[in-house]
C-alpha cells in the first residue's frame, strides 16, 4: 500500500475534489490525471503505481481525481473551463510556493492555461505524448462513436482507448488499464462531459514565459509524434526529447529515460544528492561492508525480457534504497543487479538487511514475479580511493570477502562472516552456524553465519 495522505477541496462551483500528497522534498509536482484514472485504484495498475513512486522519489507528488470519478464529487453538469477550476482548487489548497506541472496524455492543454493565468505558481511545465488541442489527436467523428458506444457497452470504449496505448507491444498492460479506466468513472459521467471538453490551447503557446520540457515517444501508438513536435515549436525555448520507446503509455516498458530527462530538467535531483552526500570513507577506517545480489538476473532477463526484468530491478532498487537510508548505510555503487553499501556500525548494517528481506518478502506476497535477493556482509577496513563524481569506492580484502560471503548465499538468505557476528555480540541477532566455507579467492575457509530474519 503506497503510503499517501487523501485531502479535499472545492472549486469555486462548489465542487469536491479528491487529491493525495505522497512523498516529501523541495519540489512539489502536481501530476495530472489523463481523462480516465483515478489514484485511488492504483492497486489495478502496479506499473502506474511504480512509475510514480520512481518519479516522486525524493519528491512531494500531489494526485487529483477530475470530478465526476474516482474519489471527486459525481456530477452531472460540466461548465467551461471546469479541469482548470480543479487543479487551480487543488494548487490553492496545498499551498506551495509554486509547482512542477507533470502533464501526460490528455492534459496538456489545462497544463497550458494554468501556467499562462498562474506564472507565479508554476516553475516547470512537464509535458508527455500530449497536445495543446484536441483536434489534433481526435476527430468529432471518433468522440461521437465513442459516445454511441458507450450507451451500450462502456468496458468496450475503454478497452479500446487503452488499447490505443500500445496493444501489441504492451498487452497485459493495456488489459489492466482497460479494467482500470471503466471502474475510475461511469458511462453516464463520460456522457456528459465528453461534448463539453474540447480545449485548445495553441493560441496561448506563445505566451508559455516557463521552462517547458516536451517528452515524446517516436513511435507513439496514440498522439502522433508530429503532435509533439508540433507542441515543441509552439513554446518559447521549449526542450523537446524524443524517446525511442514503442507504444505510448509513459509507464509502458522501459521508462528510464524519461526520469532521466525529468532529472536533467528539474536539477533538484543533484541538489538534493549535494545535500545528503555519502559520508567520506578514510583508508584503514573500520566499516561493514554489505553486498546485495539479485538471484538469477540473467535468467530473468531471458524469460521476461529487458522491459519487464527492468521493473523487477526497480523494486530491488528502491527497497535497497530505502533501507539504506533509513539505517544510515552509504551506497557505495550498484551493478545493475546488486549493490554494495558501507556502514560505521555493524548493528545498523544487519539490521538494514533484515528490513531488506522483509520488504523483499512482503513485496513478492503480492507480486507476480518474485525478486529473490542474496545478502552477504563482513567487516574490516577497506581501502577508500574518490572517484571524479565525489562518492568513492572501497576496495581490498574485506570487500572481497563480502562480496565472497553473498556470493554463497541462497535468494532470500543474509550472510555474515564471524567477524561481523562478533561485533554484535548481545544484541540479539539471531546466527545459525554454516560452518567454515570455502570463499573463491581465499586459500583458507571462512566461517560463516546465516542472520534469521523471519519474523
Amino acid at each position: 500500500m503506497v503510503d499517501r495522505e487523501i485531502r479535499y477541496c472545492t472549486t469555486e462551483d462548489g465542487v469536491r475534489i479528491a487529491y493525495c500528497v505522497e512523498g516529501d522534498g523541495p519540489t512539489t509536482i502536481i501530476a495530472l490525471p489523463i481523462h480516465f484514472e483515478s489514484f485511488s485504484l492504483d492497486h489495478m495498475m502496479p506499473v502506474y503505481q511504480q512509475f510514480y513512486r520512481d518519479l516522486g522519489a525524493g519528491r512531494r507528488i500531489i494526485r487529483l481525481d477530475h470530478r465526476g470519478g474516482g474519489l471527486s464529487d459525481v456530477v452531472s453538469t460540466f461548465p467551461d473551463g471546469f479541469r482548470l477550476k480543479e487543479l487551480e482548487s487543488v494548487a490553492r489548497s496545498v499551498g506551495a510556493d509554486h509547482y512542477v506541472i507533470w502533464a501526460p496524455t490528455t492534459a496538456g492543454p489545462e497544463a497550458i492555461e494554468f501556467a499562462v493565468k498562474n506564472p507565479d505558481l508554476v516553475s516547470h511545465l512537464i509535458f508527455y505524448g500530449t497536445y495543446a488541442a484536441l483536434s489534433d489527436v481526435v476527430s468529432e467523428d471518433l468522440l461521437e462513436g465513442f459516445a454511441d458506444l458507450a450507451k451500450g457497452n462502456w468496458e468496450i470504449v475503454t478497452q479500446t482507448m487503452a488499447d490505443m496505448g500500445g496493444r501489441r507491444e504492451f498487452p497485459d498492460e493495456t488489459a489492466q488499464l482497460g479494467d482500470w479506466y471503466s471502474q475510475s468513472q461511469t458511462a453516464e459521467t463520460f456522457l456528459s462531459w465528453v461534448f463539453r471538453y474540447n480545449p485548445d490551447s495553441r493560441p496561448l503557446l506563445s505566451q508559455v514565459s516557463v521552462p517547458a520540457l516536451i517528452l515524446h515517444r517516436i513511435n507513439d501508438t496514440f498522439v502522433p509524434f508530429s503532435v509533439g513536435q508540433k507542441l515543441a515549436a509552439g513554446i518559447p525555448n521549449a526542450r523537446f526529447v524524443p524517446l525511442q520507446e514503442k507504444g505510448h503509455g509513459f509507464c509502458f516498458g522501459d521508462y528510464q529515460p524519461i526520469l532521466e530527462a525529468v532529472d536533467a530538467f528539474l536539477g533538484d535531483r543533484e541538489q538534493a544528492q549535494a545535500a545528503e552526500k555519502p559520508e567520506s570513507v578514510e583508508s584503514g577506517a573500520f566499516r561493514t561492508i554489505l553486498f546485495t545480489d539479485v538471484e538469477g538476473s540473467t535468467a530473468l532477463t531471458d524469460r521476461l525480457g529487458d522491459a519487464k526484468a527492468r521493473e523487477l530491478l526497480r523494486d530491488h532498487e528502491r527497497i535497497t534504497r530505502e533501507a539504506l537510508k533509513s539505517h544510515g548505510g552509504s551506497e557505495v555503487k550498484t551493478m545493475g543487479d546488486g549493490f554494495m553499501a558501507s556502514f560505521g556500525s555493524a548493528t545498523k548494517a544487519l539490521e538494514c538487511a533484515i528490513v531488506m528481506q522483509r520488504a523483499f518478502a512482503e513485496r513478492n506476497d503480492s507480486a507476480t514475479e518474485s525478486i529473490n535477493v542474496r545478502i552477504g556482509l563482513n567487516a574490516g577496513e577497506p581501502i577508500a580511493e574518490d572517484d571524479p563524481g565525489g562518492r568513492g569506492d572501497l576496495f581490498g580484502t574485506a570487500v572481497n570477502m563480502a562480496a565472497r560471503v553473498a556470493a554463497k548465499a541462497e535468494g532470500g538468505e543474509i550472510l555474515a562472516s564471524n567477524v561481523v557476528r562478533e561485533l554484535v555480540a548481545g544484541k540479539e541477532f539471531l546466527f545459525s552456524d554454516r560452518g567454515d566455507t570455502e570463499l573463491r579467492g581465499f586459500e583458507e575457509a571462512v566461517r560463516v553465519f546465516e542472520v534469521s530474519w523471519r519474523e
